[in-house]
C-alpha cells in the first residue's frame, strides 16, 4: 500500500512471469503455491496505481553450476526447455538501475540471481 515500484527477480520472478505472461520458463524456479496469489498481487499493483518491473532479459543455464551451458535469452523468447533462469540479462540490469536511482528510499529482500 506504500511503494511506487516493485522490481521483482531472482528465483521469484519465474513464477511471476510464468504467470502474468505466460512465459516459457525451462527449469527455473517455480512456486506452485506461490503462484496462487500472482493475480492478486499484480491486480492490487495495478489498483494502487505501482508499477512492477519484472525482468525482460535473462542469463540462463543448463545446470546450476559452474560447467553448464550458458545462454542468453528475452523474455520474449522464454526460457528453453533444459535451461534454467539464474540472473538477470543486460537489458533488465539497466531498467533496475533506472528504477533504483529514481527512487528515494529502497528495500531490499534477497539477490536478483545467484
Amino acid at each position: 500500500d506504500k511503494v511506487n515500484k516493485i522490481i521483482i527477480g531472482g528465483g521469484m520472478a519465474y513464477t511471476f512471469l510464468k504467470i502474468k505472461d505466460g512465459m516459457s520458463i525451462g527449469t527455473s524456479l517455480y512456486d506452485e503455491e506461490g503462484a496462487k496469489i500472482v493475480p492478486e498481487i499484480l491486480e492490487k499493483a495495478k489498483k494502487l496505481n505501482v508499477e512492477i518491473l519484472l525482468p525482460v532479459d535473462f542469463v540462463c543455464s543448463s545446470k546450476f553450476g559452474e560447467d553448464g551451458e550458458i545462454k542468453e535469452s528475452t523474455q520474449a523468447d522464454g526460457i528453453p526447455d533444459g535451461f534454467m533462469g539464474l540472473d538477470c540479462g543486460p537489458k533488465s540490469i539497466e531498467l533496475n538501475a533506472k528504477a533504483v536511482m529514481e527512487s528515494k528510499t529502497i528495500i531490499w529482500n534477497g539477490p536478483m540471481g545467484v
